[in-house]
């Protein structure tokens, strides 16, 4: 048994999925395989690590998740296998090490250098998610250690993307937008469970957008910042596109204001 989370950009249309899923349940074939997402624009760094780190927890202890958004595949980056902390254990996360993994509780890691693990000692350059990820999973599930994958890492010298908390002042916080999702729902940096009952507003460049608790409860066409379910602040538009609309990319800085602050 063992389940594993499949979150990859491959998107519904090639055989690419299928064909891990096979791997995997060529080595595991009592396996448990959940599809979190393929639907990941093509190397979309950022979106992967959003769309794990808001889903991970709700997954028991010992599940495995392989990430598979490798635009640097068959280059020197690293493939990894990380270790992550959950109230009642421990995930492990197979991903390359490209920043997927940057914010996560990370409390041990090794790198996949270790053949006898592979689908075959001669990996294709171009899909390490059939050769190298999804085998190293199977394994995982059968009860082997990380440390027998290959040479164990410091978690600390894992690529950073660079991207994270947000920053707190004394009129409110500072941070960036780290996710776009489907509807153009603005995602920011700043956790909401930072915030209090005291009243507050987001700016994004010149605009400031009020907060309304719930998307129904601003006028159609309305901006809006709210706490979302996945418990970030996010700027959105009733009905509408809020990346188009306010042209917003990743990483553009937003900030929170504290409304009765002093200066907000």
């Amino acid at each position: 048994m063992g389940l594993i989370t499949l979150l990859t950009d491959f998107g519904y249309r090639d055989n690419y999925v299928g064909v891990m899923k096979g791997v995997i349940l060529s080595i595991n074939p009592t396996a448990q395989i959940v599809d979190l997402t393929h639907g990941i624009q093509p190397q979309d760094i950022l979106a992967a690590r959003f769309n794990l780190l808001t889903s991970y927890e709700y997954f028991p202890a010992n599940t495995i998740h392989i990430v598979v958004v490798d635009p640097g595949v068959g280059t020197q980056r690293a493939v990894i296998a990380a270790q992550v902390a959950v109230p009642t254990g421990v995930q492990t996360i197979v991903a390359p090490d490209n920043g997927i993994l940057t914010g996560f509780p990370i409390t041990a890691a090794a790198a996949l250098t270790n053949s006898a693990y592979w689908r075959t000692s001669q990996p294709s350059s171009t899909f390490h998610g059939r050769d190298i990820f999804a085998p190293a999973a199977a394994h995982l599930a059968n009860g082997i250690s990380i440390e027998e994958l290959g040479d164990v890492l410091s978690a600390h010298r894992l690529v950073s993307l660079g991207i994270g908390r947000s920053i707190a002042t004394e009129r409110g916080y500072y941070g960036s937008i780290q996710y776009i999702d489907h509807f153009g729902n603005l995602v920011t940096t700043i956790s909401g469970a930072s915030l209090t009952d005291q009243p507050w507003c987001v700016q994004l460049g010149g605009d400031m957008i009020p907060y309304c608790a719930t998307y129904g409860n601003a006028k159609p066409g309305q901006r809006l910042a709210l706490i979302g379910s996945h418990g970030y602040v996010e700027i959105a538009v009733n009905g509408g596109n809020a990346a188009v609309e306010l042209n917003a990319n990743l990483r553009d800085s937003v900030k929170l204001h504290l409304l009765g602050v002093l200066g907000s």
